[in-house]
């Protein structure tokens, strides 16, 4: 649950660039990977200050979010996909060639993230952790659709020109939100860091950020609770069927590929169709 939750704050992450800024990204394994090596790579030295790691991993995925974003946003549709995905396979083999921190090995992580004597040490306090953060994040995350900024992001989505004429820079918003959402998958990436004691490069490759993208399809693209409701769904099917057979990749990619094309909007376009069915069905039943 611990690992459902943390990814569920990824996918919120990745939702802001999509389902705000209209900004379809496979690089957002990259912010992940930073995060988990920003405790890593301290906890290496010894240091265990976890206000250190969660600034570290803030700062390093603020920072590389704006340089890979300002060249990114140059592009679009296909061009910008691409890049992005360029940009998570430079930080993958950039700490595959780090040999002194373990290399394609990964690094094991000795000291958990220390917070004024209180440590992310066990998988109990990860979750309730992440619990909190997911909850805070939600919250935000709706409340930002309604606010200036979130409907700036969803006009420009619609008509990129008619914003441009009204005097706003669409790059700027864009560009913020890619970086905000950047800083919030670095959460995600100390605490799953603190929560398999393990970094690994492998964090950065293309199958990370493919999850993420699946989870928000299957959750609904556009919903504050899709995150949530598409990473739930999809890794408890993944476990599921990991217990069943070992070619679970077979069932699981057309179970992702019907959700795709049955469900528009995912399962929360589905909860919201079936109830305004019911709400329609009463009503009727009320005139009756």
């Amino acid at each position: 649950m611990a690992r459902i939750l943390i990814y569920a704050i990824a996918a919120s992450a990745l939702h802001f660039a999509l389902g705000l800024g209209g900004l379809v990204s496979l690089g957002h394994a990259l912010f992940v990977g930073i995060g988990a090596y920003s405790v890593a790579l301290p906890a290496f030295y010894g240091e265990s200050s976890g206000w250190l790691h969660l600034a570290i991993a803030l700062g390093a995925c603020s920072l590389v979010a704006a340089v890979t974003g300002a060249i990114s946003l140059r592009t679009s549709g296909l061009g910008f996909l691409m890049i992005t995905l360029a940009f998570a396979q430079m930080g993958y083999f950039l700490f595959v060639s780090l040999k002194q921190y373990g290399g394609d090995d990964g690094l094991a992580i000795p000291v958990h993230s220390q917070f004024a004597g209180w440590g992310l040490d066990g998988s109990a306090k990860v979750y309730v952790v992440a619990l909190v953060l997911l909850a805070l994040l939600t919250y935000w995350m709706a409340r930002l659709k309604r606010a200036p900024f979130g409907m700036v992001l969803l006009a420009a989505e619609q008509n990129s020109r008619r914003v441009l004429a009204s005097g706003l820079t669409v790059l700027h918003y864009r560009l913020a939100v890619y970086v905000l959402s950047g800083a919030v998958c670095g959460i995600a990436g100390v605490l799953l860091a603190n929560l398999s004691a393990y970094a690994s490069p492998a964090t950065f490759t293309l199958q990370v950020s493919g999850d993420l993208l699946v989870m928000l399809v299957i959750g609904g693209v556009g919903f504050t609770s899709g995150p949530l409701l598409g990473a739930l769904s999809y890794m408890v099917l993944e476990e599921l069927l990991k217990g069943t057979t070992d070619h679970w990749m077979v069932i699981l990619g057309p179970a992702i590929v019907l959700v795709a094309l049955l469900g528009r909007g995912g399962l929360c376009g589905w909860l919201e169709r079936l109830d305004a069915r019911r709400a329609a069905a009463a009503l009727k039943a009320r005139s009756q």
